[in-house]
């Protein structure tokens, strides 16, 4: 796989989702480009970096974030006082949701790694 030179994000923010969770995103490449939203694996894995190499920044608009107790979204699972019951899936796909509404995309492509 060839990689795309280092980037910097254009865009980075904190999204306030549910059950006091916020999540940490940013966005790289060109705002016109084709939507993508990157998922990292885990369980405790996150956005660095070299994640934003993976996608050719002429071509996509990609959205890396850190999922619902990871990386520098808060709180992070690693904190023996976090709730985990509300780190399920289904609250996952909804993060995901809340966000594409937050940058206003209508559809994205969804690629990632386990």
């Amino acid at each position: 796989m060839d990689l795309s030179p280092a980037i910097e994000p254009y865009d980075s923010g904190h999204l306030a989702v549910s059950n006091g969770n916020v999540l940490y995103w940013e966005t790289v490449g060109t705002p016109s480009g084709l939507p993508l939203v990157y998922l990292h694996g885990g369980p405790g894995a996150d956005c660095t970096a070299g994640t934003r190499r993976y996608f050719d920044p002429s071509m996509f608009r990609a959205v890396l974030f850190d999922q619902r107790g990871c990386g520098r979204s808060t709180p992070r699972a690693d904190d023996p006082s976090t709730d985990l019951s509300t780190n399920t899936t289904d609250h996952l796909i909804t993060d995901i949701e809340c966000l594409r509404e937050h940058l206003r995309i209508d559809k994205w492509v969804v690629a990632g790694v386990s």
